[in-house]
């Protein structure tokens, strides 16, 4: 089979970079296209050597519709309304699309789930295979452990990371809340400042830290009387999640349309 022709959207952005040093490692995927937004400074640049690889002949354009249908799948870790757009484009060209986009307000969410009834799209909080095998081991013990133990997510990112809690942290706490049997909007706490009183039981606590370079730091504690299970993982740089994305589209071609998860394409559900 062909090699996989990939767009890579927000490609002068550290993500679009890597994703374009990614697709360049993995057997089976060829680049495709880059695409940024009108007025950026990367226009016309040659996507392999502004990621670093030397020239690879694909000029970063604006223009993702015509991008889109020289392709066979498109890699999106943009902003929530662009990841809205770009469903919308990837549906019509009828291509895989994969969004590591984190934020999405319920609307946006709902927008790209009608889009995903006309391509196949993997939608996920996190693209690395170590958060995915964390989420399943969080959601054991949050079933096998009950309402008495106390459940904290802690995680942690850089200071240029605009939107909090995090996309992975999201996604840990709905791993623990699906293990309780429970909807975790109702049962979530995100702020505490000031005279909050004594912690309600049966909650699923949130705790954001900002600064530095930090690529992502996430930790579920599971507090019990006397004892603490803690399970954590760390990202040491974004080329995990820029191949899981890759690795996502890989597994997305030919695939009925259909909204799919980074579990679906580990196949660890």
């Amino acid at each position: 089979m062909a090699d996989m022709r990939l767009a890579v959207v927000g490609a002068a952005g550290r993500m679009g970079q890597a994703l374009i040093r990614a697709i360049d490692a993995v057997d089976g995927a060829a680049l495709a296209a880059a695409v940024e937004r009108s007025g950026s400074d990367a226009l016309g640049r040659d996507a392999g050597e502004l990621a670093r690889l030397g020239p690879v002949g694909v000029a970063i354009g604006d223009d993702a519709e015509a991008a889109f249908a020289a392709a066979d799948g498109v890699l999106d870790f943009t902003a929530p309304a662009v990841s809205v757009e770009f469903s919308r484009l990837a549906a019509d060209a009828g291509i895989v699309h994969v969004i590591g986009t984190t934020g999405l307000d319920a609307a946006q969410e709902d927008a790209i789930r009608a889009n995903a009834a006309r391509a196949a799209i993997v939608k996920s909080g996190n693209m690395s295979l170590g958060v995915n095998l964390l989420s399943v081991l969080v959601r054991q013990a949050a079933k096998a452990l009950d309402a008495d133990w106390d459940i904290e997510v802690v995680e942690m990112h850089h200071k240029h990371k605009v939107d909090a809690p995090s996309g992975t942290a999201y996604l840990l706490g709905e791993a623990a809340a699906e293990g309780r049997g429970v909807d975790l909007s109702d049962n979530s706490v995100r702020v505490r400042d000031g005279q909050t009183g004594p912690r309600p039981k049966g909650t699923i606590g949130f705790a954001t830290l900002r600064g530095g370079s930090v690529v992502g730091e996430h930790s579920v504690l599971l507090a019990g009387e006397g004892e603490v299970v803690e399970l954590t993982h760390r990202a040491l740089d974004r080329s995990i999640f820029a191949r899981g994305a890759v690795k996502a589209a890989l597994w997305a071609r030919n695939r009925d349309p259909g909204l799919y998860s980074m579990l679906d394409v580990l196949g660890i559900s």
